[in-house]
């Protein structure tokens, strides 16, 4: 892998956009770093198994800013021919898919009691966070290549009702085809993987990013893309800031009352979840586009801006720091342990606590991220 760091570039991409970027960011920090994982502020844990919290609009609204920022960026590669736009996306697919495998299997080695042992890749967890970003890329990068953004909205939809059907029928008979147990995007991971190379979820092999549930996490980088070109199409001004919220009306409408038929779930990423999510994304842009690009209220938006420019490197950093933390002891405690328990359960309730050192974690790696800023570094896969 070759990651490079360059200097900033300037970029006419809308600050809206970048801060979005940079928000999603910054929450998928802070609920991955909880203090107490039993203890989680309420707020911030998932949904258990049908339903929407705070927490499950995080990853699908960073699909969608992906989407957004392949908006502005992969026009130019298209007019450098198929060789070079598709060399680019499979070289990025890879990279990143790559990334994700060696974040899960970080140090490479597990202390016991006898010591210290080799990490066993033959159970290493094959899909993961980074490996669907990878993925939903690279399967919406291609159909980027070949549709019309009028085909890539029907596309969408087709995608959206035919995972439904296959949903609905495919799963396990006699079972419910939306259960943990019973459904057919576990079902076919279990034919393709070892349980062992699978997540487990409460005693069952199931993966949350398993391979067909990620087509209906593609369209959240579609429709993504598809936002962003409406951005720039027509502009940073009241009447875009209008459309954009009532295209989310729209798709909140129509996944609410999916959920009737095929309940809203991120597990699963549901395709009424899909619709959801992206609406809840697209009227989060239309607040920040009326606050940064209409009323050019911007003092606070740096803040933000530092995740955006660094997000691939900061979200590796903050996985890569907390299993440290969790690894080097003092009198038998982990430092993040040490930690929690010294400097915010005593002080805090414990929901609370927790949720107050995951902001702190999210401050050190924004501390990082202002730091490469300042040196103008951005890495680039």
């Amino acid at each position: 892998m070759t990651n490079t760091l360059e200097n900033a570039t300037s970029s006419k991409r809308y600050q809206s956009l970048d801060v979005l970027r940079g928000l999603t960011l910054a929450l998928m920090v802070i609920v991955n770093t909880p203090g107490d994982g039993s203890t989680s502020f309420g707020p911030l844990t998932h949904a258990s198994w049908h339903g929407l919290t705070l927490t499950d609009l995080v990853f699908p609204s960073f699909l969608f800013v992906v989407g957004n920022a392949m908006s502005f960026s992969l026009g130019k590669f298209k007019l450098k021919g198929s060789k070079e736009y598709f060399g680019k996306v499979f070289k990025r697919t890879a990279l990143i898919f790559l990334i994700g495998l060696l974040l899960t299997a970080f140090p490479y080695f597990r202390i016991n009691d006898s010591g210290f042992v080799l990490y066993d890749f033959t159970s290493i967890r094959i899909l993961g966070v980074l490996q669907r970003i990878a993925l939903c890329y690279g399967l919406a990068a291609t159909l980027i290549y070949f549709l019309s953004p009028k085909k890539i909205l029907i596309t969408s939809g087709v995608v959206l009702i035919l995972y439904w059907l296959v949903m609905l029928f495919l799963g396990i008979p006699g079972m419910d085809p939306f259960s943990l147990e019973g459904n057919a995007s576990g079902r076919l991971d279990l034919w393709l993987f070892s349980p062992d190379n699978l997540y487990m979820m409460d005693g069952v092999a199931f993966d949350p990013e398993g391979l067909l549930s990620t087509f209906p996490a593609m369209v959240n980088v579609l429709l993504g893309y598809w936002v962003g070109l409406q951005v720039q199409k027509r502009g940073g001004n009241i009447e875009a800031v209008l459309w954009l919220a009532m295209f989310a009306m729209v798709l909140l409408v129509a996944g609410y009352l999916w959920d009737y038929g095929f309940p809203i779930n991120k597990k699963i990423w549901t395709s009424s979840f899909t619709l959801v999510t992206v609406g809840y994304s697209t009227l989060t842009l239309a607040v920040l586009m009326f606050l940064l690009e209409v009323r050019s209220i911007k003092g606070w938006a740096y803040f933000f801006e530092v995740f955006g420019k660094n997000p691939l490197a900061l979200y590796i950093m903050s996985g890569v720091l907390v299993r440290i933390l969790g690894m080097i002891k003092i009198e038998g405690q982990s430092i993040r342990n040490l930690a929690y328990k010294t400097l915010f359960e005593p002080v805090f309730p414990e929901g609370w606590a927790s949720l107050l050192f995951s902001i702190s974690f999210m401050l050190i790696i924004w501390l990082i991220g202002w730091w490469m800023d300042k040196n103008r570094w951005y890495v680039k896969v």
